[in-house]
């Protein structure tokens, strides 16, 4: 298929690409390559449905019709399987919220920015928009309402091993929907509008990543945005930026702010469920680490929600307050034994919660340690990376400060094995999370795993 993409871009430049570069894939089946030649750069991407290229053409060509900073489509393959874009770069306003942290004045205008760009989005995409043309959907509606919810059910709450009566939550599942479909609308909804999907080229956002778009209520968007598991905005973060999404959506539609928060809680659930679906089949199934290591942030935001009352899906709250309640989110069902749980994180966004009811365990703070971030080289690299290690490896200070680590660690990790327990937490903390926290983190977890007969989790909650 890249033969395609070199004659697409040939078409649309005049002249052979010089480098094609794979880029690293998305959640989906696309595949993403990077043309260049001199002063050129397009993304060409190869597809496996027709059906969804051709609703990602139509949703692009009307949202930039419409205004919206989106990437233009400029050539596509005869048989509508490859296509060439606009090149948007690599920086996407999730990498910024974890490089730099929400309250770095330039991240915080930019996600003011998207917010107050979401309502054009939803109103002026949906004017004139052929909506039988959506894939895989072209509405919401309590069909796909249902699919989600038992997509949950079967690849999230059924993992969890508790027990639950089938037929009561199926019975809120249906009132469920009758909540979310409570009111008409005619908008639309851009379904995987989050900071992943929201790229900064040029100082300014511009959105990706929206063929399953379809016709939905406002609502569902925001409450995908604000409440992204790993993006770790705090409730005060989040009333802000409701507060600037609030101010735009006044140009299209009246809405009394409190009248809209009330009910967007019930798409913050709906949301927070096809998320655990979501982590429980590529985690449990699928067996991939990263989205088990996400299910901690899903649930500690599922805990918040139920801080609110659901009257009309009883059964469904009950059972999520067991969810919520579980000792360990994110152990595979077969691992038995001792999981040693370790941490990468930035002392900016917040020392990581332990969810596993055990109450904690150790906090390193590694900001005491020769900084590599300080230095202009150093800067787009993590602890993982060969230059990082290099530097830290050669720094007295983290050698002397890891040695104590060990002996502090394999400590307990001895006397919980000896005692049967089955979790200890390890959190290493520096400024933004990148370098001297990871490496501390990978090398713990290296430790260990020569040494124990121990599960390890590593989360390096900084990085994408």
């Amino acid at each position: 298929m890249t033969e395609t993409l070199e004659t697409l871009f040939r078409q649309v430049v005049g002249s052979a690409a010089d480098s094609i570069q794979a880029l690293t894939p998305a959640g989906s089946n696309r595949r993403y390559y990077r043309l260049q030649t001199s002063g050129t750069s397009l993304v060409g991407v190869v597809g496996t449905s027709v059906e969804e290229n051709e609703a990602f053409f139509l949703i692009a060509g009307q949202l930039h019709r419409a205004g919206v900073s989106v990437p233009v489509v400029r050539a596509v393959s005869n048989d509508r399987l490859c296509y060439v874009q606009d090149d948007l770069g690599d920086t996407s306003l999730f990498s910024l919220i974890q490089q730099d942290g929400v309250e770095a004045p330039y991240v915080w205008a930019l996600l003011e920015e998207a917010l107050h760009q979401l309502p054009l989005i939803q109103f002026r995409g949906a004017k004139g928009m052929d909506f039988t043309k959506c894939y895989p959907s072209p509405v919401m509606d309590r069909r796909g309402i249902l699919w989600d919810l038992n997509y949950f059910k079967y690849c999230y709450l059924k993992a969890t091993g508790l027990d639950f009566q089938e037929a009561a939550l199926e019975d809120d599942f249906e009132h469920f929907a009758d909540v979310l479909l409570s009111e008409s609308f005619d908008t639309f909804m851009y379904r995987d509008f989050q900071s992943r999907n929201v790229m900064v080229y040029d100082k300014r956002p511009w959105f990706i990543d929206f063929q399953g778009g379809r016709r939905g209520p406002i609502y569902y968007d925001v409450a995908s945005f604000l409440w992204q598991a790993r993006a770790g905005f705090t409730n005060a973060e989040r009333n802000r930026l409701i507060d600037v999404y609030l101010e735009a959506l006044q140009y299209f539609r009246k809405v009394d702010g409190e009248t809209f928060r009330a009910r967007l809680r019930y798409f913050v659930l709906f949301r927070l469920l096809q998320v655990l679906g979501a982590y429980g089949f590529r985690g449990y199934f699928e067996r991939k680490a990263h989205f088990l290591q996400s299910i901690p942030q899903a649930i500690g935001s599922l805990a918040n929600q139920l801080q609110h009352s659901f009257p009309e899906i009883p059964y469904l709250t009950e059972v999520l307050y067991k969810v919520v309640s579980l000792p360990q989110q994110t152990l595979p069902l077969e691992a038995k034994g001792l999981m040693v749980e370790i941490n990468s994180f930035s002392f900016r966004r917040g020392i990581p919660d332990d969810l596993s009811g055990n109450g904690g365990g150790f906090v390193f703070d590694c900001r005491a340690i020769h900084n590599p971030g300080r230095y202009e080289q150093y800067k787009t690299f993590t602890g993982r990376d060969k230059p990082v290690i290099d530097f830290l490896d050669a720094t007295d200070d983290m050698a002397v400060f890891l040695s104590h680590v060990y002996a502090l660690v394999d400590q307990a990790v001895e006397r919980y094995l000896a005692r049967g327990f089955s979790h200890l937490m390890v959190s290493f903390g520096c400024t933004g999370g990148q370098h001297r926290s990871v490496y501390a983190a990978e090398h713990l977890a290296q430790h260990l795993r020569g040494r124990y007969p121990v599960h390890i989790l590593l989360n390096h909650r900084a990085q994408k």
